[in-house]
């Protein structure tokens, strides 16, 4: 299956290293035409229904520069409490959230979706992984949240970086965490190019 899904273009609406770097994990041939959506115009509770609209809102976007290739929508979230926890506006507001997550565990939501332009058709689905953080101490705290790492970052960490030893414990896909559930999405894609 490999080979066939190497055969199509493929465009990542995302500006997300991470997201890079797992598509190249997995041999796609993309390119990268980031999307210019505004995430806060949005205004849905709903973890899961969130981070669909977000991420088909995005593929979609672009979807209308390009002619021919699968457009690859993606979007994370943390919610804790039921509670979607966005990009921190300061290191103070990191650092107020990184306070929250010490200790308890969270919810981390991505959604993806795939654009055909070419076929006019669309496919959406989300993961959800369950992380837990032990406790935090203030100096960890106002160091990360000081750094660069929050910068971005849903929640106010990247998985893969300083923050890995802030979870003791990961329940689901991990790379999910970092923005991409690479198995439910290969999955997903195979089903997509062979439907087309």
């Amino acid at each position: 299956m490999f080979q066939e899904l190497q055969k199509r273009n493929y465009v990542l609406a995302s500006r997300s290293p991470r997201r890079s770097q797992l598509l190249s994990m997995i041999q796609l041939p993309f390119t990268v035409l980031a999307s210019d959506h505004d995430e806060k115009a949005l205004d849905e509770p709903d973890p899961g229904r969130h981070v669909l609209l977000q991420s088909l809102a995005k593929a979609q976007q672009v979807a209308g520069q390009v002619e021919d290739a699968i457009i690859i929508g993606a979007d994370t979230i943390v919610v804790l409490d039921d509670e979607i926890l966005g990009k921190p506006r300061s290191p103070e507001h990191a650092a107020e959230m990184l306070r929250r997550l010490s200790a308890r565990t969270h919810q981390v939501f991505t959604g993806f979706s795939l654009v055909d332009q070419r076929w006019g058709r669309t496919l959406s689905e989300y993961e959800v992984t369950a992380v837990h953080f032990r406790a935090l101490s203030e100096k960890e705290i106002l160091s990360y949240a000081h750094s660069d790492g929050p910068r971005d970052k849903a929640g106010a960490y990247g998985i893969q970086d300083a923050s890995a030893v802030f979870a003791d414990r990961i329940d689901g896909c991990f790379y999910n965490v970092v923005g991409l559930p690479l198995t439910k999405f290969y999955l997903a894609l195979s089903i997509f190019i062979q439907n087309n």
